[in-house]
């Protein structure tokens, strides 16, 4: 090695952030483990490389001792004091054994060493850059697949798309771009892993926030997304300005916004409701698009007891039972849904008691019921 070396050490500092110290003791003890195999050489001994010019010494490391037994590892107490009057007994002296021909294997190790570091240094720095986009979307660009994953390249590195994590309705091809939410990212000794999902609610709420400024401003704030992906999912929305529409700022105008946004998840449908603090407003908003007569809350087993007009029974469950699952999941409450009818058989409602439908048609956006029922 020699100072243009040296110089390029210092370079890679500048450039990769790889400290040029950390590559020189990874030099040495690189070159220990050269000299030790190439020479067949057990002795202990140290490797120095001059910071200045990139010169290349190799010392033997040897304890000085009353008698020898191996001269390897030991030098007699006579002959050190023949190399400095001051050693005593336990103390190391070091002689220079560098071979001739060491520089050929030095280049070789160190290139191998500086090749490594780079690798694992370029690692980090991906990892660096991924680990903060975790639960952020990114858009990537499909390369291939096989029977466990799709490897969608991200720019830097390769995403891995689980089986689990692709929408049924949906199929990929070579060079089709499609966001994905990046669900984890994790180290490994092949560099960063990047999981990637298309079916994560996650994913659902990161393309209301790109869509829909007043969202990515904070004026609108998503409370809860509830998601069967590829076929239906719910989003609660709630702003503290009574003059803004929540809802309709979602919807946006003629509905470009939220068509936008089942365009990149397929046809995906999306029923959009209001938040509320009262679990009463809350659930009947979120089994939109059915009426809801009455709900009544247990608050101890965090269970509701919705009552609905017979002809829209079959309406708030939803096909098998999908428009009450998902309101279940969206506000967190158990929702055990009757028609009128049998509530009043039941003796949940009084013979005269009128029913007035709860909430507001407004409170809610919800896409053509042409499967809804």
């Amino acid at each position: 090695m020699n100072s243009d070396f040296m110089d390029a050490l210092a370079t890679l500092e500048r450039e990769k952030g790889i400290k040029k110290e950390v590559i020189i003791e990874a030099i040495e003890a690189a070159l220990i483990s050269g000299y030790k195999r190439n020479f067949n050489q057990v002795q202990n001994v140290r490797v120095d490389v001059n910071r200045d010019n990139g010169s290349i010494r190799v010392f033997a490391r040897k304890t000085v001792v009353e008698e020898v037994f191996d001269a390897r590892l030991e030098i007699s107490l006579d002959e050190a004091q023949k190399i400095n009057p001051s050693y005593e007994v336990d103390d190391v002296v070091e002689i220079e054994v560098t071979p001739k021909d060491f520089g050929r294997i030095a280049a070789q190790t160190a290139k191998q060493v500086v090749t490594q570091r780079v690798r694992e240094a370029e690692r980090g720095i991906i990892y660096s850059d991924f680990i903060d986009r975790e639960e952020d979307i990114m858009t990537g660009i499909v390369q291939r697949q096989d029977h466990r994953f799709i490897y969608v390249d991200l720019g830097k590195v390769e995403a891995l798309l689980p089986l689990s994590e692709q929408m049924p309705n949906e199929s990929y091809k070579h060079n089709d771009r499609i966001k994905a939410y990046i669900t984890k990212v994790e180290k490994t000794t092949k560099g960063p892993q990047i999981l990637i999902s298309r079916t994560h609610p996650g994913l659902l709420k990161r393309l209301f926030e790109l869509e829909v400024p007043e969202i990515y401003d904070g004026t609108v704030e998503i409370k809860s997304v509830s998601r069967e992906a590829g076929d239906r999912s719910k989003i609660a929305v709630h702003v503290d300005n009574p003059e803004v529409d929540a809802v309709g700022a979602c919807v946006g105008p003629r509905g470009q916004r939220v068509q936008t946004i089942v365009n990149e998840l397929k046809g995906e449908k999306i029923d959009i409701v209001r938040w509320s603090e009262d679990p009463v407003e809350y659930v009947a908003n979120a089994l939109s698009p059915s009426k809801v007569l009455k709900v009544n809350v247990n608050e101890e087993e965090k269970m509701t007891q919705v009552i609905v007009p017979d002809y829209q029974l079959s309406l708030a469950i939803g096909k098998r039972g999908q428009n009450a699952r998902l309101a279940a999941k969206l506000t967190g409450w158990k929702i055990d849904i009757k028609s009128e009818s049998d509530a009043r058989e039941l003796g949940l409602l009084d013979d005269e008691e009128e029913l007035v439908p709860v909430g507001n048609e407004e409170d809610s956006f919800v896409p053509e019921l042409d499967e809804q029922e």
